[in-house]
This record gives C-alpha cells, structure tokens and sequence, in this order.
C-alpha cells in the first residue's frame, strides 16, 4: 500500500472518549460534495481507504473509527455501545470537521447509521449510499455473523489471519492474496504479546447481545430518505440484506438506484468493477 493520504485526526466524544478518524483532504481541489463514511459494526475506517483515494482528487472524504474500534478508545461503559450513542459522536464529528452537507456512504450498521441521518439530522445529508443493508436485517444471517465475530481466535501470523478470514468468509470479492492481506491488516491488531487479535472491543457484540436481542422496525428511518438520491447495493449472496428487501425499498422510494453484485456476500468491499462505476455514475453531479 501507498503512503497514507489522510489526515489522521481526532475528536473528543461528549463522554470524554477519544475519537479517531481519517481526513483525505482534497483541498483546493475539493469543489464536489464531501463524503462521510461509516464501517459496519466491527469495522473501521481502513475500509473505505481505496475508495477514499479514488473520490479524494475532486472531493474530501472523512472515515470515521466508531468508538472500541481501530484507533478509537475503547469505552469503559459498554453500556455505550448503542446506535443512539454511535448516531450522536457522528454527529459531533461532522460539526468538529465542518462537515455541514456530505454523501454518506454506510456499510451494514453505517448503513443504518446514514438512514438514521436523515432523521436526526436531515439537511446534512445531501445523499446515501448503502452498503449491503436495508429496513429489514435478516435474523437467521445477524445470528450467524454475530457468531463470526465473537469468535476472537488469535492468530500467529499474518497468513494464518488471512487463511482463518478465507475461511470464515469465503463470499466476499477479495481475489488477490494483496486484497486478504489488507483486509487482514484492516481486521486484526498486533497485541503486546505478538499474537494478532480483533481490532475492536469484544464487549461490543456482548452489548449488541444482551440490549438488542429483537430488531426494531427501521422502515420509519429508510422512509427519510425518500426525497435524498440514494444507492443501495447488495451483494447477491449476503444473508443479511435479502433480494425482498430490495424490491421493497425500490416500491418506497420509487428514484432508488440499485446494484446487485450476484457472486458476492456480505458486505461488497466498494472496490469491485461494477461498484466503482455505479458510485462514479451516482456521485456525478453531487
């Protein structure tokens, strides 16, 4: 991987909790609207680096470590692992770095998170694109990945991590062994006594566990989109955003743009052909 282009960055939560984030500051060059991207649950801002490179010439983008993942602190109230505290540091984190108006882009939970936007804070959102995610999160897939990430196995290496992520998750779209191993290196941390370990808080699937055991009705929130242009991809395997799901959304919001990737699982890592084109063609004239 290149030299980093971004401007690692920092804010403080209204708890106290420091905040990581990336800034790929375009500059002078930035005249397209800014983009906002938010990881799924045990994700970071890594992520979306590619991605980030390839809008960075005409537009900032900003990435976001929730709170217990990657280079944020990890909290010590567990109990603040919660979408509504998630909803509120990104909030402040738009007003720290002056994000007045952005395209939100959101992976499974940032997914959430971006339709929850429309709600609380409407006239930020100025688009959404969402990763893999819909109103309706399919319990039976939840339920599997919860126990793929629970389980905190540390690995020795970096090829035993790699061959461990294959194993796990055969269904995304990374190809070469470069793809695993920055997937990898997005995924795990080197601890202090070698072994490589998860890089968020394993309290964060126990709070989702213990405080959200019934998925809420999230229609009311993807219905705040409906007059936002908004990008909805999925991947044609993923068991946790069914095809049903799609099509309702499309019945709702009848200016939806779609894109299925058939081959893939959850979640499209946003680097595939197809997906480059259809976020290049979406963000044209934002």
């Amino acid at each position: 991987m290149s030299a980093p282009t971004y401007r690692p960055r920092y804010l403080t939560a209204r708890d106290g909790l420091s905040l990581f984030y990336r800034d790929y500051d375009a500059g002078s060059r930035a005249n397209r609207v800014p983009a906002l991207c938010l990881s799924g649950l045990t994700r970071n801002s890594a992520d979306f680096d590619r991605l980030a490179r390839r809008l960075m010439p005409s537009r900032r983008v900003v990435a976001l470590d929730y709170r217990g993942r990657g280079l944020s602190e990890r909290a010590p109230d567990a109990s603040t692992y919660d979408p509504t505290v998630y909803l509120d540091d990104i909030r402040q984190l738009m007003a720290a770095a002056g994000l007045h108006r952005a395209v939100v882009l959101g992976t499974s939970l940032g997914g959430l998170l971006a339709m929850a936007l429309g709600v609380a804070a409407p006239t930020t959102v100025a688009a959404v694109i969402l990763n893999d995610v819909g109103p309706v999160i399919e319990a039976d897939g939840l339920s599997e990945l919860r126990k793929i990430l629970s389980r905190n196995e540390p690995q020795p290496d970096w090829p035993s991590a790699i061959a461990h992520l294959r194993n796990v998750l055969p269904d995304l779209s990374l190809t070469s062994d470069g793809d695993w191993l920055e997937f990898a290196k997005a995924t795990y941390r080197e601890d202090s006594d070698g072994l490589l370990r998860f890089d968020w808080d394993p309290r964060i699937i126990q709070a989702l566990d213990t405080k959200h055991s019934a998925i809420p009705d999230l229609w009311p929130i993807f219905n705040s989109l409906k007059r936002v242009p908004t990008l909805a991809i999925r991947g044609g395997r993923s068991r946790v955003f069914q095809a049903e799901t799609l099509d309702a959304m499309r019945a709702r919001h009848p200016g939806l743009e779609t894109l299925t990737l058939e081959q893939v699982g959850h979640a499209p890592s946003l680097d595939e052909p197809e997906t480059r084109k259809a976020i290049d063609d979406f963000l044209r004239y934002l």
